[in-house]
């Protein structure tokens, strides 16, 4: 069996978890998460627990175990716990402000750049070269990061751009730098 998909998701308390044909829903209060699963996976909750089940071991259903086990696993800590992505701005004159639900974006182009916070999904800016993407829904804060990061993407000879907080740029040497 799966090694991930075999262990049981414990279900914290204030999360309620419904699975109706082939959706699964995870609901804390007024948020709730939705995820479609494959038609060969079924889905038990029992005593605060879910189970993932796989109706045999071909290569395909194996796959899916895990797979499934994971994204249902991801919408219940989403909602007990939440995600966070941070990423830095670097360069000179670079810097974000907030402004009500969109984010404006000075990155050395000739015009700013306005981001507006997708539906579920929180940025805050704690300092002007800081983000930070907030949200319950793993894909979508991953998304929203990797979106603002694609507007400036860190340059190899100058380190300018945006990059997240755990990513270490290796700055390339110039032409000249070579010759030396």
């Amino acid at each position: 069996m799966s090694r991930i998909g075999k262990m049981p998701i414990a279900i914290p308390a204030g999360i309620e978890v419904k699975v109706e044909g082939p959706t699964v829903s995870v609901s804390k209060g007024k948020e709730t998460l939705l995820q479609t699963i494959h038609p060969n996976m079924s889905v038990q909750v029992e005593n605060n627990e879910i189970k993932v089940i796989r109706p045999d071991d071909s290569k395909m259903n194996k796959s899916l175990h895990g797979l499934t086990r994971s994204l249902i696993n991801n919408m219940i800590i989403g909602l007990s716990q939440g995600f966070s992505k941070n990423l830095e701005i670097n360069g000179v004159g670079f810097r974000a402000q907030k402004q009500g639900k969109t984010i404006v974006l000075n990155l050395g182009y000739s015009h700013t750049l306005e981001v507006v916070e997708p539906e579920g999904i929180t940025i805050d800016v704690p300092a002007p070269n800081r983000l930070t993407v907030k949200g319950a829904d793993k894909q979508m804060v991953g998304e929203t990061a990797a979106k603002i990061r694609s507007l400036r993407v860190p340059d190899p000879y100058h380190g300018k751009g945006i990059k997240y907080d755990f990513e270490v740029l290796k700055l390339k040497e110039g032409k000249t730098g070579a010759k030396a």
